[in-house]
């Protein structure tokens, strides 16, 4: 892995030096007017688009359907970064495996974390932590799943939207009102959720997710994290036949309703732990990825409303 980005690295220092232009932005170098911004999660491209509107293409880095914990780049990735007019990432350390590329290309290229700014979360009391042991106080493990709470992605918006600015200064007004009107369906997609989730009888707002996802989204809305299949922020790990059995143990001591699984998850673990607990599974939450167009999540707005529902469904318990 180490070799392979380096060449990576390589690759974007030629392609780099093939396409400076004499003039220079605040952030670095700038690319060919017509050069995409390129996002580097399906989510964030979504929401880049959104503040854009048609002032330039921007095109996500990881395809649709592909989780970004274990993605490796390719040589076309190393291109597409060096060709970039704009390169944004989610940050919170979501993108270690692009750390080299990105920072190698972020000297020349103008490069927007969009979760600056937002502090990780710490674990909470009785949450499973990284190894299997139960929380008994806060944890400081970072958390890069932000985006899972929209009032977050706020900031997200904001962070952009700057961005965009500085990169094409004629273009601020367009960002400016494309920021806030996305703004504004951020907002009422938070009151939508929290209307959506009073539904559920609140003994039964507990979470049993594949990784340590929902974190932020529990934290807004009021659910507690009973546990996590993968003990980890990370989907590439895995947990060991004494964590499975602590889990199992504290979903059937909790009387949790459901396991959830994200979309691309090995679903085998999951199942093992919910038949033993005897609760059903959920699978394909759009997490990490959207879906093409003609999938049920191809935007973020759209992607939180499915998974809402989802969760809603499995946890109302036929609740009015």
């Amino acid at each position: 892995m180490k070799a392979r980005l380096l060449v990576l690295a390589a690759i974007i220092l030629v392609a780099a030096s093939c396409s400076r232009t004499s003039g220079s932005a605040p952030t670095g170098a700038t690319a060919a007017a017509g050069a995409p911004v390129v996002a580097v999660e399906t989510f964030l491209a979504d929401m880049t688009r959104q503040v854009v509107g048609n002032r330039i293409p921007v095109r996500s880095l990881i395809p649709v359907g592909v989780d970004p914990h274990g993605y490796e780049p390719t040589p076309q990735d190393a291109a597409a970064v060096a060709g970039a007019r704009l390169i944004v990432v989610n940050g919170g350390g979501l993108e270690s495996f692009l750390a080299k590329l990105i920072e190698t290309a972020g000297k020349d290229r103008p490069l927007v974390e969009a979760s600056h700014g937002l502090v990780s979360r710490t674990v909470r009391e009785g949450e499973v932590l990284e190894g299997g042991a139960i929380a008994t106080g806060p944890s400081t493990e970072p958390d890069p799943h932000f985006w899972l709470d929209p009032v977050m992605v706020v900031r997200y918006v904001q962070n952009i939207r700057d961005a965009l600015s500085r990169i094409d200064p004629a273009g601020e007004p367009t960002y400016g009102a494309n920021a806030d009107a996305y703004i504004k369906q951020l907002r009422d997609l938070d009151a939508w959720i929290s209307s959506e989730v009073a539904k559920i009888p609140e003994a039964r707002r507990q979470l049993v997710t594949n990784h340590e996802t929902f974190g932020y989204f529990a934290d807004r809305y009021g659910f507690r994290i009973v546990g996590t299949v993968i003990p980890s922020v990370s989907s590439d790990a895995a947990p060991t036949a004494r964590q499975l059995a602590r889990l199992i143990g504290a979903l059937k001591k909790a009387g949790a309703p459901a396991v959830f699984l994200d979309m691309g998850a090995n679903p085998q673990l999951g199942q093992q732990v919910a038949h033993e607990a005897g609760i059903p599974v959920v699978t394909e939450l759009f997490t990490h990825s959207l879906t093409d167009a003609s999938g049920p999540a191809p935007t973020y707005l759209e992607m939180m409303r499915y998974d809402v529902n989802a969760v809603v469904s499995a946890l109302a318990g036929g609740a009015s």
